[in-house]
């Protein structure tokens, strides 16, 4: 007795098997499939990523660059002022 219930859990198992399997397949032919052809390849698509991470990089750079001079420039004015009494600065 124990033995058929094995049978039936196995036969039933196998059986969702295959409807998921089915399914699965099914659900791939009703998609639309791109020829390798026109698809870009794995390195175009590196390249351009690689290429927008530079120019966000340069960006940012620059950013950098300008925000530092402009500290810079603050603060040489201010040790500049500090310096100065401030009846001559009018």
């Amino acid at each position: 007795m124990a033995s058929s219930g094995f049978l039936q859990a196995a036969v039933l198992l196998l059986a969702v098997q295959l409807l998921c399997v089915g399914a699965a397949e099914a659900d791939q032919e009703t998609g639309t499939v791109i020829p390798a052809e026109s698809r870009p390849c794995v390195d175009c698509h590196a390249f351009e990523f690689m290429q927008r991470a530079l120019q966000d990089l340069k960006k940012t750079a620059f950013n950098l660059d300008a925000r530092t001079e402009t500290l810079v420039l603050r603060v040489e004015r201010r040790a500049l002022c500090d310096c100065m009494p401030t009846n001559s600065l009018r």
